[in-house]
């Protein structure tokens, strides 16, 4: 399954890329047989109009792996958070949370509805978390803010965006 790497939002004010590297740590934990649910956090950098998403965390082994549940224990993911912050000189940064679904097309429970609200509204630099489930053949993207409000993405393309234009 190849990924979309480029989204948007529905009010065409954010544009989001998942680096190629990203892209291949949510293809290596796709939820195929018995495998449990998988998931870390992604880093990246913030701009005007845009995030680069550049580094995904692996799941450690202190993180709860369930078919059906994912609970990440901050061990780890938080060491290479900051040290990421660190070598950056303070651009790379903490951007949200990814986790896998067992279904093809994947859609957020609402413990993930609830958790994510939970985790926007703990942000101290007061921007919005982005929320990504890695189904088997799709993405669930969306950025949710302090209030817990929730701006779904969707794939960008250039040709439709030119499309669009005309």
């Amino acid at each position: 399954m190849q990924y979309v790497s480029d989204w948007i939002a529905s009010d065409d004010l954010l544009l989001l890329n998942f680096s190629d590297e990203v892209l291949k740590v949510f293809q290596s934990y796709v939820q195929t047989g018995s495998r449990p649910e998988s998931g870390g956090i992604l880093l990246g950098t913030v701009h005007d109009r845009g995030i680069l998403v550049t580094k995904a965390t692996r799941p450690s082994r202190f993180d709860l792996k369930f078919p059906y549940l994912f609970d990440r224990a901050p061990f780890g993911h938080r060491a290479i958070a900051r040290r990421q912050w660190q070598i950056s000189k303070g651009t790379v940064r903490y951007i949200g949370e990814w986790h896998t679904h067992p279904q093809d097309k994947p859609y957020p429970s609402g413990l993930d509805l609830h958790e994510w609200g939970r985790l926007a509204a703990c942000r101290q630099d007061g921007r919005s978390l982005l929320s990504v489930i890695v189904g088997r053949n799709d993405l669930y993207v969306a950025m949710t803010a302090a209030d817990r409000h929730q701006n779904q993405l969707k794939p960008y393309s250039v040709s439709a965006a030119i499309a669009d234009r005309c």
